[in-house]
């Protein structure tokens, strides 16, 4: 069993880990340099408290993990020798958030199914396509897939009270993340009903909304949604979903991770898997309305990796 006194350890090894994996950023190459990256040259400016490029305002709401990078970067500045200071406080906060979401796989494996699953869940996770190139390459998902498994612990746990105190955080780390996780605590509420539960679930949704008005003020939601539209949105073609489902970023996040953990869902429970696939549906909505290719993959593995993740280590136990 994991007492308190191991939690701290273990977390710790998750995190060295996560900057393992994330290491090529800091002097192997800069993912301002590579397309498939473009966004991570805003968060490293924001970062380095520089003014944002005119194609990169309508990021510039996303403020969790900049903001928490910032003073890990003064304290960094001119100690690192060949490491860019920038991309080491990024990598820092990305691999604090994911260490969490590694930490929480854990408790929640041991809970349904055993600590060793648990172990073997979160390893998974951590290897993952997504983790090591995405959620470690300078991004800010790695908050919001931390904050959704924060909500799915607190629901399995019965502790209903963090959810409005999760979604405030994930709201500011990333707008998409407002509309995933209404949707999963509400999917949930609708297989585990109870009139205290959906009082929490309107306090985080009410939470959740205001802080990304808030962080977006003086951009609004409706100016961002016009600014996404302006750069080519569409109005969820088919064309743009098949181009999310057959984009590499997504078949190399899910092509081996579906197919071990479908056997097993079952095995979990029922609520967390149908609210963790209807949040992913939810972002693969949004990903064919923007025509988001590979960059779908992100949202939706914040939303499914984890319990898939599980899923997949009950199998390769078996």
């Amino acid at each position: 069993m994991i007492g308190a006194y191991s939690k701290a350890p273990l977390w710790f090894l998750f995190f060295l880990i996560a900057m393992g994996l994330g290491y090529a950023t800091l002097n192997r190459y800069d993912p301002r340099d590579v397309p498939g990256l473009y966004d991570a040259k805003a968060y490293c400016a924001m970062v380095m408290n520089q003014s944002l490029q005119e194609d990169q305002r309508d990021l510039g709401h996303r403020i969790l993990v900049p903001y928490l990078a910032r003073p890990v970067y003064w304290l960094a500045k001119g100690r690192l020798h060949s490491w860019n200071p920038a991309f080491f406080a990024l990598l820092t906060v990305n691999a604090f958030f994911t260490a969490w979401t590694a930490l929480l796989i854990v408790l929640v494996g041991r809970s349904v199914a055993g600590q060793r699953i648990g172990l073997i869940g979160a390893l998974l996770f951590l290897v993952n396509f997504a983790t090591v190139n995405l959620n470690l390459a300078g991004y800010v998902d790695s908050a919001v897939t931390c904050m959704l498994m924060a909500m799915a612990w607190a629901m399995l746990s019965n502790r209903w009270w963090v959810l409005p105190f999760a979604a405030t955080l994930g709201a500011t780390a990333k707008e998409t993340f407002v509309p995933m996780a209404i949707i999963m605590a509400f999917t949930w509420w609708l297989l585990d009903r109870g009139t205290l539960k959906l009082i929490w679930i309107t306090a985080m949704a009410l939470a959740s909304v205001s802080a990304m008005v808030l962080v977006m003020v003086p951009e609004t939601p409706a100016a961002f949604v016009s600014s996404r539209q302006a750069a080519g949105a569409g109005f969820f073609y088919l064309g743009g979903l098949w181009r999310c489902l057959t984009a590499r970023e997504f078949l190399f996040t899910f092509l081996w991770l579906a197919p071990l953990a479908l056997g097993s869902l079952r095995r979990l429970p029922r609520p967390w898997v149908m609210a963790s696939f209807t949040a992913g549906a939810s972002a693969l909505v949004m990903g064919a309305y923007d025509d988001a290719l590979g960059n779908a993959a992100r949202a939706v593995f914040s939303a499914v990796g984890p319990v898939l993740s599980l899923a997949a280590a009950l199998t390769l136990a078996d």
